[in-house]
């Protein structure tokens, strides 16, 4: 039973962190621009979340994705649309720059201390059976992650836009031959990448219950590490990529000497730097999307 209740507890984390690699990867595969500012708009969604405590929690919720998502726009139209043509490293280190700027606006109005709020707090009780204890939250988790996942798999097969977005990842130049309209499909992948990044929001307030500056920090780090993990420019391997991480992370957690865990970090980074000797270009290789 340890087993099985370690591999939930594993898919659970991984699933999160999904997410949190698949918005890394759909910027990544459209524009060859590895966000890190992605990580600022799972701190701005956590903060409203405390903006807005008091609130019912489908307004709470709700704010929080419409928020972020037009965050996500602000920072295209705003920090990458000029940036566009730039090489890959001023596209780099403009997102550090958006970062670190949108860090120290939440740090001049919040203040650096962490703070609690109380959201969806019924979902930490657990459910009970065959001696397994299950929080409801990673119930959730995992459904809205597969949720999210097919919802993403029907957008990118069935919708104009979406083959139209699929197409850019493959060669962004030949679909612009063809008629694809650039501003058009990338702001619709910022969208996108903002409501992944809401739903990672909602989860992490919702298991830890306090809000900070830097909460977004070590998310988009583990997504980083998820998205090459599975390939650069592969959706499928960036969420194959989160669920790796999940299930190594709780792995290790479990099963390292208790003097140990607290090291566990230093321990996955480790595991990913041999990976990464072992096979550099990730586990799905795709044909990169070349730079707009």
């Amino acid at each position: 039973m340890i087993v099985v209740q370690n591999l939930i507890d594993a898919i659970s984390l991984g699933s999160v962190y999904a997410l949190a690699a698949l918005g890394i990867g759909l910027i990544f595969s459209i524009m060859r621009l590895i966000n890190f500012a992605h990580g600022e708009l799972i701190m701005v969604g956590g903060f409203v979340i405390y903006a807005l405590a008091g609130n019912p929690m489908l307004v709470m919720a709700l704010s929080a994705i419409i928020v972020v998502t037009i965050l996500a726009l602000g920072m295209e139209r705003l920090a990458f649309r000029p940036l566009r043509k730039a090489s890959p490293p001023t596209l780099l280190i403009a997102s550090f720059a958006v970062s670190y700027f949108v860090q120290h606006v939440i740090l001049m109005i919040f203040g650096s201390r962490p703070m609690g709020v109380d959201f969806l707090s019924v979902l930490g009780e657990s459910f009970e059976f065959a001696g397994l204890r299950v929080p409801r939250l990673q119930c959730i988790a995992i459904v809205v992650t597969l949720a999210l996942m097919v919802g993403l798999v029907v957008f990118f097969r069935a919708s104009r836009i979406g083959v139209q977005m699929r197409a850019a990842a493959e060669d962004f130049t030949m679909a612009r031959l063809l008629g694809v309209k650039a501003d058009r499909v990338i702001a619709v992948a910022f969208a996108l990448s903002g409501i992944l990044a809401s739903f990672v929001s909602l989860y992490l307030v919702a298991q830890t219950g306090t809000v900070s500056y830097k909460m977004g920090v070590n998310m988009v780090l583990i997504a980083f590490v998820a998205s090459v993990i599975g390939g650069m420019g592969s959706l499928t391997g960036a969420a194959l990529g989160g669920f790796i991480v999940g299930i190594v992370s709780v792995s290790l957690q479990a099963y390292l000497p208790e003097e140990l865990r607290p090291y566990r970090d230093a321990f996955v980074f480790l595991l990913f730097i041999a990976f990464l000797l072992w096979r550099p270009q990730g586990l799905l290789v795709r044909r990169a999307s070349e730079r707009v």
